[in-house]
């Protein structure tokens, strides 16, 4: 390792030592950009790990809210706005009740450089709250949300920051923020993203991460001239991302066998169909559900408690939650055949999973490369909102394609450039590390 890139990893560890998942991902970033650091005094002449590991701003603040037995409850919300190197803040909002400041701090830098890689003019923040929308109504979800965005409007804006989505925030949650900032601006502006498609929302939104992630997962076999095309396939998760990665999969002749949500997994042999699909969509999405009900529907089986990974398989997309693949799990996965991995979720593979999927050569795609779809559509959208337009879903799909195509070529080229072909981790740091590097030596001491 880079002997600056150790000196400021042992500052972040002594500043942040009791967020975990933030120094994960800052140590897989920083160790990864090592070689660029050997190769480019200016990045230490400018100080740039030193500023790009510490946010522009952290908010947190209370969130009361008021439940439907007139009970006064307070949350906590968050916002990190972490490198506007590139261009306004762009990340999404997360509730859940594991979310704090960690978390959020992990996810907000992680997407510094996926919003990179996308190359669209995008800076990387992100956002939430410990609030659970589980088992909630729609009227205690819509005052917590108008009682989030009270407090979150100010620091936000279509030029500053614009949040999205994340888990727990769906489309009934981003109306809700919308119409509250909508209400309390007085002006109707692309402030935020994943917006219903009658009043400024995106084609492909809902389905652009788990689409993305396939269309990165083709593009690493392509390397190998091999496709998803009869390939069994484990995803994890049942939300947006899971269920359009199925979706995907099933167009370009590969079969999905799973589906998993906090209570456990669903296999089922014969493949998750268009039929089925549509079934998990009105059981997730419209009546909030269990993955159990489609074991008891289709007579597949479920396995409670019980993440996938142990299922032989050729390909892996798990698009749930972070670190959800450990170490025994990633063993599993290549002992049973698997030959690819891209992650739909953000940092779903632990540390040593990594190892274990980089020392074996497997196709790994991690999430700031494979799950940046999401975000790049968001980005589709913005401009969309900015010029008063509204594109079709062929058209939205093509674009979200070629930037699929654009951020494997520009990470396959950093690995190429950097003597280690094919390692997806150090390539798509390090391409997303220079462009907002670069940015930051070129705009001085901001």
């Amino acid at each position: 390792m880079n002997a600056y890139v150790a000196e400021v990893l042992e500052q972040v560890r002594r500043k942040n030592s009791d967020q975990v998942e933030f120094l994960q991902a800052a140590a897989e970033v920083l160790e990864s950009v090592s070689p660029v650091l050997d190769r480019h005094r200016r990045y230490r002449d400018h100080a740039i790990l030193e500023r790009i590991v510490e946010p522009d701003r952290v908010l947190m603040f209370r969130v009361p809210w008021q439940d439907d037995r007139n009970r006064f409850q307070v949350n906590r919300g968050f916002r990190v706005q972490f490198n506007n190197a590139i261009g306004p803040y762009k990340g999404g909002l997360r509730f859940h009740p594991s979310v704090n400041l960690s978390i959020i701090k992990f996810l907000g830098f992680e997407q510094i450089f996926k919003n990179s890689l996308t190359t669209l003019p995008m800076g990387g923040a992100k956002g939430g709250s410990d609030f659970d929308p589980k088992g909630k109504s729609d009227s205690e979800v819509m005052r917590f949300c108008q009682s989030f965005m009270t407090e979150l409007y100010r620091h936000i804006g279509p030029d500053v920051d614009v949040p999205a989505g994340d888990i727990g925030v769906g489309s009934r949650e981003v109306a809700y923020l919308f119409g509250q900032y909508r209400r309390i601006q007085n002006e109707f502006t692309g402030t935020l993203t994943g917006k219903g498609i009658n009043w400024g929302g995106s084609l492909i939104r809902p389905e652009a991460t788990g689409y993305g992630a396939v269309y990165f997962a083709q593009e690493m076999l392509a390397t190998r001239k091999d496709s998803i095309e009869g390939k069994i396939c484990l995803v994890s998760g049942s939300g947006n991302v899971a269920q359009y990665t199925v979706e995907k999969i099933n167009q370009l002749g590969g079969k999905a066998v799973t589906l998993s949500d906090s209570d456990g997994t669903i296999y089922d042999r014969d493949g998750i169909n268009a039929e089925k699909l549509a079934y998990v969509i009105e059981l997730k999405n419209i009546r909030r559900g269990r993955i159990k009900e489609y074991a008891e529907r289709f007579k597949a089986e479920y396995r409670p408690g019980k993440r996938p990974w142990d299922i032989p398989c050729d390909c892996a997309f798990p698009s749930a939650t972070q670190n959800e693949i450990s170490g025994d799990d990633a063993r599993t996965l290549v002992k049973n055949g698997c030959i690819l991995v891209a992650e739909g979720a953000n940092m779903p593979t632990d540390p040593e999973g990594v190892e274990v999927f980089l020392a074996h050569k497997i196709l790994y795609g991690p999430g700031k490369a494979a799950n940046a779809g999401g975000v790049a559509t968001s980005g589709l959208e913005m401009a969309q909102n900015s010029m008063r337009l509204s594109w079709s879903r062929e058209d939205v799909d093509q674009r979200l394609y070629g930037i699929m195509k654009a951020i494997h070529a520009s990470a396959y080229a950093a690995s190429v450039e950097y003597g280690q072909p094919g390692n997806y981790v150090m390539g798509a740091n390090i391409a997303g590390f220079v462009k907002v590097a670069d940015a930051m030596v070129e705009q001085g001491l901001v």
